[in-house]
């Protein structure tokens, strides 16, 4: 393959995707995250890598949901940014690699101002108190919308946690309560959002190689 390979136009499937994407079409979301996630998967790996950045599979699962969250932030936004003239791939390993830089330095500096601080929270804290990874991929857009049922202290806690990626410590500082506390909030909240969501969504796969339907 040429180096131009990776410049090559978009192509109708993608196209189309992007079409159902943007037009809020059922099970849109769903088809691309089956067909992205893998490549989201290598670019933090990769970027992980190359910063010498050791990650855990949740530390993987986490920044995944945080790039996924971003694409469908604000209406797709980066996404209808997108102009077309490279693949969508391509478009999004670069979107990919400059989240996980800079969640990656963001969490290295958090470290660096309370040194141990966020391992203790991790060991500490039960998985459930972790729900960015256990709320599902295929939900993140819905937590915009449900965010407006809870109470208002939840309701920022979320917000801070979900929509803004922020760590517990930047939370309680700037809500002003305590980081203890905000695990159980987040866990409480999260089972509300579930109760309200219709149907669970369906546990995500690494899409499939798609070059047979090339050929």
């Amino acid at each position: 393959m040429s180096r131009g390979d990776s410049h090559v136009a978009l192509t109708n499937v993608d196209r189309q995707l992007l079409q159902r994407c943007l037009a809020h079409k059922a099970g849109a979301w769903n088809d691309f995250v089956d067909r992205f996630l893998g490549l989201i998967y290598h670019v933090i790996a990769h970027t992980a890598h190359l910063r010498s950045h050791p990650l855990r599979p949740e530390d993987t699962e986490d920044l995944a949901a945080e790039i996924l969250l971003q694409i469908v932030n604000n209406d797709y936004a980066v996404l209808r940014q997108f102009k077309g003239n490279c693949s969508l791939a391509t478009y999004l390993t670069v979107i990919a690699r400059r989240i996980c830089v800079h969640e990656l330095a963001r969490r290295a500096a958090a470290r660096e101002v309370q040194p141990g601080s966020e391992g203790r929270d991790l060991e500490q804290t039960p998985a459930e108190d972790h729900p960015r990874t256990q709320l599902g991929l295929e939900s993140l857009e819905e937590v915009a919308r449900l965010l407006k049922k809870l109470p208002s202290r939840e309701r920022e806690v979320v917000r801070l946690y979900y929509l803004e990626g922020r760590t517990y410590e930047e939370i309680s500082t700037e809500l002003g309560i305590p980081v203890n506390s905000i695990g159980p909030i987040l866990s409480r909240a999260r089972k509300k959002l579930r109760q309200d969501v219709k149907s669970p969504p369906p546990i995500v796969k690494p899409p499939r190689d798609n070059r047979k339907a090339e050929a």
